[in-house]
């Protein structure tokens, strides 16, 4: 079984700060494309970040220069250092993986997705 956990999330006030953590545990054999994505009350889910694993980024316009993702490919974990918070960016935020694993004795390539964690931007 493979599992991603996400930590980190919280309320903070405009222009705050925050970092987000996903780690990934289980038969992974390696970790491709890293993700986080995000999705307010009413609105679909949005990609925010994405990072591949030699560390090729790309942002969501509205994150540009406010956000950093990162990664350990050692600690299968993703990071999102979000700064100069703003009260749009509430939203539950999803940590997504492209992972291969190895599983009864059979290789297979698949999305994982974490379980979400709040963040909250108010005075």
């Amino acid at each position: 079984q493979v599992q991603l956990v996400e930590s980190g999330g919280g309320l903070v006030q405009p222009g705050g700060s925050l970092r987000l953590s996903c780690a990934a545990s289980g038969s992974i054999v390696r970790a491709n494309n890293m993700a986080w994505h995000r999705q307010a009350p009413g609105k679909q889910r949005e990609l925010v970040a994405t990072i591949t694993r030699g560390g090729i980024i790309n942002y969501a316009d509205s994150v540009k220069g406010r956000f950093t993702i990162s990664r350990d490919n050692a600690k299968n974990t993703v990071y999102l250092q979000m700064n100069s918070l703003k009260p749009e960016d509430t939203a539950v935020y999803y940590c997504k993986m492209y992972l291969e694993i190895f599983n009864s004795g059979r290789y297979s390539l698949n999305d994982y997705w974490g379980q979400g964690t709040q963040v909250t931007v108010s005075s």
